[in-house]
């Protein structure tokens, strides 16, 4: 898979790389990113990010931003065009994703539906 169709299947926001690079160098120091779709939450769906130390059998190797992430082959099928974001607030942080492939959210925007 080329750098340019990966860019398309699953990107970084400026934010969010920022984060992710501020995260490696500190608390994850030695780990990257990875992101996985599990089938759990009152709509079926949620993200699931875990840092790794190394990446699992079949994983994609993404960069974005500059910054180095994983996706689980999996995911794929969840997450085409999909745009991770990390937005601080006054009472929470943290990463958000603008997915076109989602039908719907939960009330608490915890799981989706595809």
């Amino acid at each position: 898979m080329s750098e340019e169709s990966k860019t398309e299947l699953f990107s970084l926001t400026q934010a969010a790389a920022d984060r992710l690079k501020y995260l490696y160098e500190n608390e994850e120091k030695g780990r990257t990113l990875r992101l996985s779709v599990n089938s759990k939450g009152c709509s079926g769906h949620s993200y699931q990010l875990d840092f790794v130390e190394a990446p699992e059998d079949g994983d994609e190797t993404f960069f974005s931003h500059g910054v180095k992430f994983l996706v689980d082959p999996a995911a794929f099928l969840y997450v085409a065009g999909t745009l991770m974001d990390y937005r601080k607030g006054l009472l929470e942080s943290g990463f958000v994703f603008e997915n076109p492939n989602e039908k719907g959210r939960c009330g608490c925007g915890k799981s989706f539906s595809a």
